[in-house]
């Protein structure tokens, strides 16, 4: 029986024991899964215990880049993105399976980003996934974050992408809020963008241009910056898919299995009633 977990800031109310569970039932196999909180303050001195703990944990806000100093090696998008979501405790390797998991909930919920101009808000380790997954299926890729200085590290690093300081007034196809802004003590909130006209919280004006808006938020199932979308009539996904979609792929690191995202939708229409 696998002994796993998921660590973040704030892990009391995530699905992800349910997912994996359901997933590595499905797959045939066993496993007890803890939710583990740990105070940001606290994280270098207990992060230690995790690997004798558990035989994999996943990782959660804000501790995909701050884990990394504590592996041994990274592979695959985690080298790439310099985050990490997953990590097999007795070789002390990170991976990253969020990229993967976003991108096949955007496909298997019909949203094209070919050749077109996607915005992301924020660029901690979910956003770093999502703009090299993007640029990766040629979208055209703009990212906003808080700190300009750090989104120009990022930029120096991955080169996929255009930093913006400010939001212009132009039109994005897709907006990805990739910030955590909405969840938790900031339900209700959106994320507060600087434009050429001073800071706002982000509303009607940005999201009326858009044909689709995307949150990785799944808690609420409805973020503000979804309701605001839903409103104008734009097409909206929460994180929900994404989550499970992540879980997934991390299940068959776990288990050293061939992923298929053909299975992986067919896992998720079970596990959703029916949801694509």
């Amino acid at each position: 029986m696998l002994r796993l977990a998921v660590i973040g800031k704030d892990v009391s109310r995530s699905l992800s024991p349910v997912m994996h569970r359901f997933l590595l039932g499905k797959m045939g196999e066993r496993c007890t899964y803890e939710c583990v909180s740990i105070p940001p303050a606290r994280f270098s001195a207990d992060v230690g215990t995790l690997f004798s703990r558990f035989d994999a944990f996943n990782v959660t806000i804000p501790f995909k880049a701050e884990i990394l100093p504590f592996l041994a090696r990274t592979e695959g998008d985690a080298k790439t993105f310099s985050a990490v979501n997953t990590v097999v405790s007795a070789t002390r390797t990170g991976y990253n399976t969020d990229g993967l998991g976003f991108m096949l909930m955007l496909d298997n919920a019909g949203v094209d980003v070919s050749g077109k101009r996607v915005l992301v808000l924020g660029a901690g380790g979910a956003g770093r996934s999502c703009i090299c997954k993007l640029a990766e299926r040629g979208a055209q890729v703009f990212a906003y974050g808080r700190d300009f200085q750090r989104l120009q590290k990022i930029w120096a690093e991955m080169g996929n992408f255009t930093p913006l300081e400010s939001i212009p007034p132009a039109a994005y196809d897709v907006i990805c809020n990739c910030t955590g802004i909405g969840m938790h003590d900031t339900v209700g909130q959106t994320p507060t963008v600087r434009t050429p006209h001073g800071e706002f919280p982000v509303g009607e004006a940005l999201l009326a241009g858009c044909t689709a808006a995307v949150d990785l938020i799944y808690e609420p199932v409805q973020s503000e910056f979804l309701r605001i979308a839903a409103s104008l009539g734009k097409k909206t996904l929460n994180g929900g898919a994404m989550l499970f979609y992540q879980a997934y792929y991390a299940d068959c690191i776990y288990l050293e299995r061939t992923p298929s995202p053909a299975e992986a939708k067919q896992y998720y229409m079970e596990y959703s009633g029916g949801k694509a």
